[in-house]
């Protein structure tokens, strides 16, 4: 479970450095070694399953990393980390790296990818993008933001990513 919250990390992308390379990978910029404290109002375990739920008033706190959020669950495969599910107002805050916000957030532990989805805003200063779902690949620091895709019913989102970059602001 340890390694389970580096996918805070990735979500707390600066909003500027997805317009550029990183210049290392996301998860460099975490300490995945300090201590988790996770709150919630409840937690229930399914032994069956290999998985534990934190429901209501979720935060989970790692280093300078702040994960908030309606639901997390965690999910194990041999003992070790495989899934974390965030849902319902996930709210990402790193003082270095900004907020990050939405819907949704599944890291998957092997692969180390993270995907937020649903409303998903990138705040750092004055600097805001937002977009449909944001996916992080924390080997290779890469990060693609997608503003939604239209469907013969509608649109989700309005198809397009949506940035303001303030050069003057910090």
């Amino acid at each position: 479970m340890k390694r389970a919250l580096i996918f805070v990390a990735a979500l707390a992308i600066p909003a500027t450095g997805l317009a550029a390379p990183a210049a290392k990978p996301v998860a460099a910029q975490h300490d995945s070694n300090a201590p988790i404290s996770i709150d919630s109002d409840s937690f229930q375990a399914d032994l069956n399953a290999k998985s534990g739920t934190y429901t209501g008033n979720v935060v989970i706190v790692q280093a300078d990393m702040k994960l908030r959020a309606n639901v997390v669950k965690l999910t194990t495969v041999n003992g070790k980390p495989d899934k974390v599910v965030a849902s319902g107002n996930v709210v990402v805050d790193s003082p270095k790296s900004g907020i990050v916000t939405g819907d949704n957030g599944v890291y998957s532990v092997v692969p180390r990818v993270v995907v937020m989805t649903g409303n998903v805003v990138l705040k750092k200063g004055k600097d805001v993008m937002r977009g449909v779902q944001l996916t992080v690949n924390l080997e290779t620091g890469q990060a693609v933001l997608g503003g939604g895709v239209k469907s013969q019913t509608g649109t989700q989102g309005n198809g397009r990513v949506h940035a303001v970059f303030l050069p003057n602001s910090q």
